[in-house]
């Protein structure tokens, strides 16, 4: 993972990347058509998003800025800065990429890549973070923080701009999912919502959780301190994990301790939020 917390999720070359992208776009385009004809009361929001764009990082510029817009950060300041710096650096656009296709494919709700692009304030907080993440790492500390209370307030979700967060992430919900500074997400990683990546006192230096590939984070656990959840990990809901957490293990409780293995190898895939307990592997170390 890059410091800037923009970890490509695949080894695609740029130009790979770039065709993947396209035909995203196009078939949110494509979706975004039928609806506009089926539901004329949604033809000038999609036009405004998709149909009078040309590009993905346009679109999500336009959506974005209109979230967040505020008589302190008006439309016409916004859809410039957010719509330039997606423009200017496609990894952006790729992640954000990445994490509609997450999306799509964990959320049996989500029927297209459109709709979190429309509707899902998971999706919308995520790319603001993103926007922010990159921003701080460019020196406009001020600026990232400004999107970083934007997004916090319109979307309730509080995400540091110098957390480090990898690609195909899915915030389900999202509602209340807070993470501190120093936190490190690694890619394909699937959180409900009220989660809080924490730390535990008021100490510097790395003093946040790291939260490896494919772990599965269920509503409203706390995780607290610079403990590490291993890969293939899956924190059990209401949780509060004070400890690490080794490789493809499940926890629940409060404090968290080891009740199960996690069978899958990305519980974040596969989305699977039962525990199936294991007596003989129930601890109380953590």
């Amino acid at each position: 993972m890059s410091d800037n917390g923009t970890s490509p999720q695949s080894t695609d070359s740029s130009e790979e990347a770039k065709q993947r992208v396209e035909r995203l776009w196009q078939d949110m385009r494509n979706r975004a058509e039928e609806i506009a004809e089926a539901e004329p009361g949604l033809r000038a929001l999609l036009k405004e998003v998709v149909l009078d764009q040309e590009s993905l990082s346009s679109a999500l510029g336009v959506r974005l800025a209109r979230k967040l817009a505020r008589q302190d950060s008006p439309l016409e300041n916004l859809v410039p800065l957010l719509g330039g710096l997606l423009g200017e650096n496609p990894v952006l656009v790729e992640r954000a990429g990445d994490d509609l296709e997450a999306i799509l494919n964990r959320d049996p709700a989500c029927n297209s890549t459109l709709e979190p692009l429309i509707y899902y304030k998971g999706f919308f907080a995520i790319t603001t973070y993103r926007i922010a993440n990159h921003l701080w790492h460019d020196s406009r500390r001020a600026m990232a923080l400004y999107l970083q209370s934007l997004a916090s307030e319109v979307f309730g979700v509080d995400i540091h701009p110098a957390a480090s967060i990898g690609s195909g992430i899915l915030l389900d919900h999202a509602t209340s999912f807070v993470v501190g500074e120093t936190a490190i997400i690694e890619d394909n990683v699937s959180i409900l919502h009220e989660v809080t990546l924490g730390g535990t006192g008021n100490e510097v230096g790395a003093r946040h959780p790291i939260v490896r590939s494919g772990v599965l984070i269920g509503a409203g656990a706390k995780i607290l301190g610079p403990v590490e959840i291993g890969h293939g990990a899956k924190i059990g809901a209401g949780s509060v994990v004070l400890g690490d957490v080794p490789p493809h293990t499940t926890v629940a409780g409060v404090p968290a301790e080891i009740v199960g293995a996690s069978t899958e190898e990305s519980p974040a895939l596969a989305m699977d939020q039962s525990l199936d307990v294991d007596e003989s592997l129930r601890s109380s170390g953590l």
